[in-house]
């Protein structure tokens, strides 16, 4: 039976570290100033969000988001011991901050990779923070049924220069950080249904669309873009409510649908929006507190990166490592959500 494992993992963030108090006194540049430029600080930020740093790109212009998937993607295709990117046949990215409306970004770290040739096919997913679980969901149809030998699959996102440094943006801007993860999947002819990628579901609610949402633009409108909304707007608590009845009852029929209990799991990978809703999540769960994996304290809510890089960030530390099964359940504007069990 052919399965879909994971090859290799790798994570990426930018140099710059950002903590609470200095995120304060940043402009819309990231440069310091010597007043607040928004009423937070540590004492605000921490109880409300877990958050203690996050990381910036250069505000020079020099860091696009497919920079910062190609520096995850590299990472993982050397875990995986591929030393010859032209081994892809497929790139899927998920990202809500492309490097432009149009072409998607996957093609740009395609061309960026070297692999540019024509042999490798390439799918945007616009599922935000739930776009890890959706491209493994994906990435598992295309290797089962044979059509793809050697997928990345890539969470990526530039967040630092479409968030509003003023009291106006605060809830938001406190809480996004930049950087990307990736993992590398293939084949692997087994017997064992516990092996690779044992279960995924994904699920969408497209009333909750306007509770949290970036328009930029109003394709309708002549003109359709007219400047006024470059920043996202989130209805904070009709999200988190949300979010936790969906990762939730997500998780409860994922290990339902794999027969499998908490016994069976190694690690628990939320995405990392932030730490009360991970908390919340945990307790109505009933996940042993002693499996749940973070890094929203050091990264922020890096959304469809959040899990890989988590994932890259622990095996690092030493606590994942090869064979390992974990649980991933996601939660993004959409809505979407949806729980991944796997082992790396």
């Amino acid at each position: 039976m052919i399965r879909t494992k994971i090859l290799g993992i790798g994570g990426y963030v930018p140099d710059r570290v950002v903590d609470n108090d200095e995120l304060a006194y940043l402009n819309a540049r990231h440069e310091r100033q010597p007043a607040r430029q928004i009423d937070t600080d540590d004492a605000w930020i921490r109880p409300r969000t877990g958050i203690e740093t996050r990381r910036y790109v250069p505000n020079d212009g020099s860091v696009a988001t497919s920079d910062l998937a190609v520096a995850a993607a590299k990472r993982a295709l050397a875990d995986a011991r591929i030393e010859d990117a032209h081994e892809i046949d497929c790139i899927i990215l998920g990202t809500l901050s492309p490097d432009m409306h149009f072409p998607g970004t996957a093609v740009i770290v395609q061309r960026k990779l070297g692999i540019a040739s024509g042999n490798c096919a390439c799918f945007d997913l616009r599922q935000q923070c739930s776009a890890f679980v959706y491209g493994l969901q994906l990435a598992d149809a295309f290797v089962r049924a044979g059509t793809y030998r050697r997928i990345l699959l890539i969470g990526a996102e530039l967040h630092s220069h479409s968030l509003d440094f003023s009291m106006r943006g605060r809830d938001v801007t406190v809480l996004f950080g930049d950087g990307a993860g990736a993992v590398v999947l293939g084949p692997n002819e087994t017997d064992d249904r516990a092996s690779g990628i044992v279960h995924t579901d994904v699920h969408a609610d497209g009333s909750g669309a306007m509770d949290l949402y970036l328009k930029i633009f109003d394709i309708k409108k002549l003109p359709y873009f007219d400047g006024t909304e470059l920043y996202a707007q989130m209805d904070g608590k009709r999200v988190f409510r949300a979010a936790i009845a969906g990762m939730v009852a997500s998780s409860r029929a994922a290990l339902a649908a794999a027969r499998m209990s908490w016994s069976d799991i190694d690690w628990f990978v939320p995405h990392q929006a932030n730490l009360r809703l991970t908390e919340t999540v945990v307790e109505l769960a009933q996940v042993p507190p002693d499996k749940v994996l973070s890094s929203i304290d050091r990264f922020g809510n890096t959304s469809a990166a959040s899990v890989p890089l988590t994932l890259d960030y622990w095996r690092r530390e030493g606590k994942i490592a090869r064979g390992h099964r974990i649980m991933s359940t996601v939660f993004g504007s959409g809505f979407t959500w949806g729980t991944a069990i796997f082992t790396v």
